[in-house]
Formats: structure tokens, C-alpha cells, sequence
């Protein structure tokens, strides 16, 4: 990665679309910014899509990220469900790749394993972990922006750092034993 680097991030949704900007400067992150996209009183699908593209596109006309990193839908039982998210995820990075701007797929999964060292962490202990990775002090109202910022951390993770030590069996462990590497 480049000296500085923006990474993008996005927890795509029909109702509530999360999203969160991270600055990564040598070893250094920050936040740059995070925010929802609150569609819920939108009843026209398309205009819901409509309204994600924009604001996406905006997002990376102020912002300029060098990549995005986003949550792939999750495989459920409502099918409905999952075409609609896969539409949403679709619109999403449209923009990106429309600039060029390239696009990382990461499993929600993956993303909280990446985060909290457990797979199948709950929101509020991702929005911890974030808020604790990256010291700020106020987490979103919603919940859907600090899994956009999970999934920019998630990526920052997988390409910039060396895969835990062998014989690390925890996040806690890595953390005692490494504390130079933790920001």
C-alpha cells in the first residue's frame, strides 16, 4: 500500500446502508468518516438503488479512496432477501468501478474473525473492537456503520499484515505478545 491510503468500506442493505473511511498513513489508522444511508421510508425499490449509487458516488468523489472493501451478502433462506442485498451490494460499487477503484468481497465471517478473532461475533462487540482499533470515542446509532469500518479494517488486515504467528491461539494472546504492532 501506498504511504497514504483510503480504504472504503461498506455493509451494503436495502434499509440501512453502512459505511466508514479509514486513512491508513505508514502503520497508522484513523477514521476519516462513518454514516448510514436510512432508506427505510423510500417504498420504490429502484429509488432505494438509485439513492445508494448516488450517495456512494459522492462519497467517493469527496473522499478518493485508493479501494473499497465490501460485506458479501450472506447466505440465508430468504431468497427475496438475498437478491435484494445482492442488488444493493451491485449499485454500491458501481461507482468504484466505474473510477477504476478496485473492489475486495469479504464474508461477514470473515470480516469478524478479522475484527474480534470470532467468526460469529455480534454487531455491538464488532462496533467495540473498531471503536477500540481505531480510539474514537462515539459509535454510530448505527450499528450498520461500524461493520462498514470492519469491513475497511478487514482488508487493511489481509493486505498489509502477516498472518497471525504460529501457535497464537487468541486476538488476546497476539496482542500481549506483539504490543508493537497494535495501533
Amino acid at each position: 500500500m501506498n504511504e497514504k491510503h483510503i480504504i472504503l468500506g461498506i455493509d451494503p442493505g436495502t434499509i440501512v446502508m453502512g459505511y466508514g473511511l479509514i486513512l491508513v498513513s505508514g502503520k497508522q489508522l484513523s477514521l476519516i468518516e462513518m454514516g448510514v444511508l436510512r432508506m427505510q421510508k423510500i417504498a420504490d425499490p429502484f429509488a432505494r438503488l438509485g439513492m445508494i449509487y448516488k450517495r456512494i458516488d459522492a462519497i467517493i468523489e469527496e473522499f478518493k479512496p485508493h479501494e473499497v472493501a465490501i460485506e458479501a451478502p450472506f447466505f440465508g433462506k430468504n431468497v427475496q432477501s438475498m437478491l435484494k442485498l445482492g442488488r444493493a451490494q451491485g449499485v454500491a460499487l458501481a461507482s468504484a468501478f466505474n473510477r477504476g477503484i478496485p473492489v475486495f468481497e469479504y464474508s461477514p465471517r470473515k470480516i469478524k474473525q478479522s475484527i474480534t478473532g470470532n467468526g460469529n461475533a455480534s454487531k455491538e462487540q464488532v462496533a467495540m473492537m473498531v471503536k477500540n482499533i481505531l480510539k474514537f470515542d462515539e459509535v454510530s446509532a448505527y450499528l450498520d456503520a461500524t461493520d462498514g469500518i470492519a469491513a475497511a479494517l478487514c482488508h487493511y488486515f489481509q493486505t498489509s499484515r502477516p498472518a497471525v504467528a504460529p501457535g497464537v491461539k487468541s486476538w488476546e494472546e497476539f496482542i500481549r505478545k506483539n504490543p508493537d504492532r497494535v495501533h
